[in-house]
């Protein structure tokens, strides 16, 4: 949003042109109108302190909305906190079109609620973006009813690949029939899909998202990831193939893969257990995906929910990277500027809980949680598990240090893997699962290991050194109350979870 005009908050005392400033951090009842007349394109902004209306506005500016208002539209208003944290209190507004709106007596409203004890007082801002109390007159003719056609909005134009028709869609589920669900999750649920009258006459099965409107991130999600997976091209990511946005729905268009999620062969009962050479050809393509993210695309592509459940397996066992609701762009050598902590628990990386920076490092950290559970066939945390067997990288070093890291190994595969592949995975979650984001590898260097090309360190220092003692039990106890992960593209649910703010 960019300000046409901005003045400071404050109103005229009627009978003279005394103006009174109004202290937006004192907490007091604010009554604001908005006031547009479309005969004049005139917009008058008015605050006051008081339940009666002044007569002199304290903005007034010729503006035409002529192109902002359309025959079916929505009215209201948002809040924003600036650089202090704030609490913004809405109790009442009104709102009408061809005539003055309801102005309220402010000593009927409620009062604003105290500050919790031991805290410092709410600070109360208002701005012509978001008020206390909001009055908007505006004079912009009848509002008809919205034909029902799928919306495009200006942003719409310059994301994501293909964009399909809601009709399109809602064929190809079945109309979203309970039958073709694959899965659910956070942002979700995921649909099998059969499109048909293709160009070559041909069919295409594929995997379509309808995303949550019930859900906080939703709309966040969604344009996440067409802006992003939309964009990318690497035989080891999930294809985003198309969109449609028809207005609360939101559906993302992905290439079928047969086999689900990695989760579903390597926890509990697996529908069939992957043996160690399937097993090792997946982690590799997970490492080429992430490779192709952080390094050779055209930004460094921070994915923030690397895990078995967001790693889907076509029909031939190929690892795709997916789910790119949470990923975040920025210029290779630089840093986002997100503080939000999200990710799912065991798979966060310790410094995210003190900075809430995303790194190619925090993303690392997870892709080692990765290689741990793939070996050792268990979740990265075990709630139910031995008190020595709660955290799986501390398990893992502690047989590692005893000289007897083979006993991890998923026991699922009856001894009938390769030993020196296993210590080279084994190593490197380790390696990766360090407290130090320094300390850990980049990817190029963990393809190359996985490789062969080049021979891993032979000193091996304990996960835990280089950040605070005891950190994945404290840390991670932060989240246990987080919401729900989102699913992979597969059919079946993930019960992990997440964090967000």
């Amino acid at each position: 949003m960019s300000s046409k005009n901005s003045t400071k908050a404050g109103f005229f005392i009627d009978g003279n042109s005394t103006k009174q400033d109004v202290d937006l951090e004192s907490g007091k009842k604010i009554q604001a109108w908005v006031d547009y007349d479309g005969l004049k394109s005139q917009l008058n902004v008015t605050l006051s302190l008081y339940s009666q209306k002044p007569n002199t506005p304290i903005l007034s500016i010729p503006l035409n909305l002529e192109s902002v208002f359309h025959d079916f539209m929505y009215v209201g208003f948002s809040a924003s906190t600036g650089v202090l944290a704030s609490s913004h209190y809405i109790f009442g507004w009104s709102f009408n079109t061809s005539g003055k709106a309801q102005s309220f007596d402010l000593n009927s409203l409620p009062s604003i609620p105290k500050a919790k004890k031991n805290h410092k007082s709410f600070i109360i801002g208002v701005s012509i973006a978001a008020f206390l109390t909001l009055v908007i007159v505006a004079i912009v003719g009848v509002i008809k009813k919205m034909k029902n056609k799928d919306e495009i909005e200006e942003w719409e134009l310059d994301v994501g690949p293909h964009r399909y028709s809601y009709k399109e869609l809602n064929r190809a589920t079945k109309g979203f029939r309970e039958e073709e669900l694959l899965g659910f999750g956070g942002f979700g649920s995921v649909y099998k899909g059969v499109l048909c009258n293709l160009p070559d006459s041909k069919t295409l099965v594929v995997a379509v998202k309808r995303i949550s409107n019930e859900s906080k991130h939703g709309m966040r999600a969604f344009v996440s990831e067409i802006s992003t997976i939309g964009r990318l091209r690497h035989r080891n990511l999930v294809q985003l193939l198309g969109w449609c946005r028809k207005r609360d729905d939101l559906l993302l268009v992905y290439e079928f893969m047969a086999n689900g999620s990695l989760d579903k062969y390597i926890y509990d009962d697996p529908i069939i257990t992957l043996n160690w050479e399937q097993r090792f050809k997946i982690i590799k393509d997970v490492a080429r995906g992430l490779l192709y993210l952080h390094e050779e695309w055209q930004q460094t592509v921070l994915h923030r929910d690397i895990k078995a459940g967001n790693v889907l397996l076509d029909s031939e066992l190929n690892g795709h990277l997916g789910d790119f609701g949470l990923a975040k762009l920025c210029e290779h050598g630089s840093n986002t500027s997100t503080t939000k902590v999200v990710g799912t628990l065991g798979y966060l990386a310790p410094e995210l809980t003190r900075t809430g920076k995303p790194t190619t490092n925090s993303d690392v950290f997870a892709f080692g949680a990765l290689l741990l559970e793939v070996v050792c066939g268990r979740r990265p945390t075990e709630p139910k598990a031995l008190p020595e067997e709660l955290i799986l990288v501390d398990w893992v070093w502690d047989k590692w240090r005893q000289g007897v890291v083979l006993e991890v190994v998923d026991k699922r595969l009856k001894g009938e893997f390769d030993e020196v592949e296993v210590l080279v995975v084994v190593k490197l979650g380790l390696m990766c699962s360090s407290n130090a984001p320094s300390a850990r590898p980049p990817m190029r260097q963990i393809v190359k290991y996985l490789e062969g090309e080049v021979p891993l360190p032979e000193n091996l220092a304990p996960p835990c050194d280089g950040g605070d003692k005891g950190s994945y039990g404290i840390e991670f106890e932060d989240y246990v109350h987080s919401y729900p992960s989102s699913s992979a593209l597969d059919n079946v649910s993930n019960g992990s979870v997440r964090s967000d703010n």
